[in-house]
C-alpha cells in the first residue's frame, strides 16, 4: 500500500481482481492464508470510498459477540490507512462516508421478518460462509434487493453439501456470479509462520493438508481411524480406477439399516489384494430397491454377505433380512454377532489389512469420504468411549465387515516330478 496526500493506492493479490467487477454474486474459496478475509476487507473500504453512504452487512451463522465479527478486521484497515478522519468507529457499527454503515449481524438470530430491516443495503459480506445453513441463504438472498446490490461471500470448503458449495460450486451457478479459489500460494503476502505451519502438517498430518490448505473437501476427520492409511493409499497410487475381473468372484458386503442408511460395498479378491469395485448408500428404501441396484449394476452372482442382524426380522413382513434376499434369488451368507467390542475390532481388522486394499476413486467417492470420517466419540474430557455412529457410520461398518471375513490366499506348492523315482 502506498498513500500520498489526495490519493490512496490499496493492493489486491491478483486472484482477487475480478472480483473489482460489478456482480450480483461474488465468491472467494481456499484453504488457510490465501487472505480471503483480507481482501474482502480491503474491497469494502474500496467501495465505501468510492460510494458516499454505502451501507453493508457483515454477517455470519452466529455471532454471539462483535468480537466474532468482522469488526476488528475492518477498523484495523482504517487505522492501516489513515482514514480515521472519514470513518466513525462505533462500539457496534462503523460509519461510512457519507452517512452509510457497515453493522454485524448473526444471520441463525433472524427470522423472515426481522432480516427485512437490511433490504436497503448495498452489500452483504456473509463471512465464514461454510457455516452458514440453507434456510439462513434463503434469508439473505432476496432480502439484499437494492438495484446493484451485491452479495460477497467467503469461506474454507468443508463439504460439498454447504449451501453455500450447492449455490456457488454446483452444476448451475446463480446468474451474475463471480467465484475465485484462493489458496496461500496466490498470497504475496503469506507469512513465513505460516509457511512453516503448512509444512509441519505436510509432515505431521499429510491427511489433513489438502482440507486446510488447499481448499479441499474434509475428507477425513482430525482423529479419524482411517485418515492416514486413506492417505498413504491415494499416495501409493491404490485410489484408482478398477475394473471387475469376470473370472473373479464377487462379494457383496452389506450394512442393514430399517429407519436409516442400507450400506454396501463390491469387493474382488486377487491374490492378497482386496478390490473395493464399487459402493453404494441409500437412505429409507426398501429392501427392494438395494436389491434392484444390485441386479442393475451386474453384480447379481455376487455372494451377498450381512452382518449378523441379516438373521433379524423385517419389521413389516416378519421374515429375515437373509430369507428376503435368498428368496430373491441371490445367495446369501451371515456372519455371526462377535460380542461386545465388534465395531473395534472391524476397524483393527480394517487397519491391519489397508496397505492390501485398493479402491474405484469414482464409484467408491462416497464411502471414502464415509470412511475418513469415521471416527471415535469422546466425552466431555476427550476420552474415547467408542465409535461414533453418525453419518459415515453405516458405510464404515460395512467396510469392517469385509476386513473380519477376510481369508489369505491359499500358498501354492510347485513339484518338480522329474526328480522323483519311478515305481516298478
Amino acid at each position: 500500500m502506498s498513500q500520498s496526500s489526495d490519493r490512496l493506492t490499496i493492493e489486491l493479490a491478483p486472484v482477487f481482481e475480478p472480483l473489482l467487477e460489478p456482480s450480483r454474486y461474488k465468491g472467494a474459496w481456499g484453504g488457510r492464508g490465501s487472505g480471503k478475509s483480507q481482501a474482502f476487507a480491503d474491497l469494502i473500504i474500496i467501495r465505501a470510498l468510492q460510494s458516499p453512504g454505502l451501507r453493508v452487512l457483515c454477517c455470519r451463522e452466529i455471532q454471539k459477540s462483535l468480537k466474532e465479527s468482522a469488526k476488528r478486521l475492518i477498523e484495523g484497515k482504517i487505522e492501516q490507512y489513515g482514514l480515521g478522519s472519514l470513518f466513525e468507529v462505533q462500539s457496534a457499527e462503523i460509519k461510512t462516508p457519507g452517512g452509510g454503515s457497515i453493522v454485524f449481524a448473526g444471520l441463525q438470530d433472524h427470522t423472515s421478518e426481522s432480516i427485512k430491516s437490511y433490504e436497503g443495503f448495498d452489500i452483504a459480506w456473509v463471512e465464514e460462509a461454510q457455516t452458514v445453513s440453507h434456510r439462513s441463504l434463503n434469508l439473505l438472498r432476496p432480502t439484499i434487493r437494492k438495484p446493484g446490490s451485491e452479495i460477497w461471500l467467503s469461506w474454507n470448503p468443508r463439504f460439498d453439501t454447504d449451501a453455500v458449495d450447492e449455490m456457488l460450486r454446483g452444476e448451475e451457478t446463480p446468474s451474475g456470479s463471480i467465484v475465485v479459489r484462493a489458496n496461500w500460494n496466490d498470497n504475496p503476502w503469506f507469512p513465513a509462520e505460516l509457511e512453516q505451519e503448512r509444512l509441519d502438517c505436510i509432515r505431521q498430518q499429510p491427511e489433513q493438508y489438502d482440507h486446510i490448505w488447499e481448499g479441499g473437501y474434509a475428507i477425513v476427520a482430525e482423529g479419524a481411524y482411517y485418515a492416514r492409511h486413506i492417505a498413504e493409499a491415494k499416495e501409493q497410487g491404490r485410489i484408482t480406477i478398477l475394473a471387475l475381473d469376470p473370472l473373479l468372484p464377487i462379494k457383496a458386503y452389506w450394512d442393514i439399516g430399517v429407519s436409516d442408511a442400507t450400506a454396501i460395498w463390491i469387493v474382488q479378491q486377487k491374490g492378497a489384494q482386496i478390490r473395493f469395485i464399487d459402493h453404494y448408500e441409500a437412505e429409507n428404501q426398501d429392501l427392494a430397491t438395494h436389491l434392484n441396484w444390485i441386479r442393475r449394476s451386474g453384480y447379481e452372482d455376487a455372494v451377498q454377505i450381512l452382518p449378523h442382524d441379516g438373521k433379524r426380522r423385517d419389521p413389516a413382513s416378519a421374515t429375515k433380512f437373509e430369507d428376503h434376499i435368498r428368496g430373491a434369488g441371490f445367495d446369501v451368507r451371515t456372519i455371526p454377532n462377535q460380542g461386545k467390542g465388534a465395531a473395534f475390532e472391524r476397524v483393527e481388522a480394517s487397519r491391519n489389512l489397508f496397505g492390501q486394499m485398493w479402491f474405484d476413486e469414482e464409484k467408491c467417492r462416497h464411502g471414502l469420504k464415509c470412511l475418513g470420517w469415521y471416527h471415535e466419540k469422546k466425552n466431555d474430557g476427550g476420552y474415547g468411549v467408542g465409535v461414533d455412529h453418525d453419518w459415515s457410520s453405516h458405510s464404515a461398518d460395512a467396510f469392517g465387515l469385509v476386513a473380519v471375513d477376510y481369508k489369505p490366499p491359499r500358498a501354492s506348492v510347485k513339484l518338480d516330478l522329474s526328480k522323483l523315482g519311478t515305481r516298478v
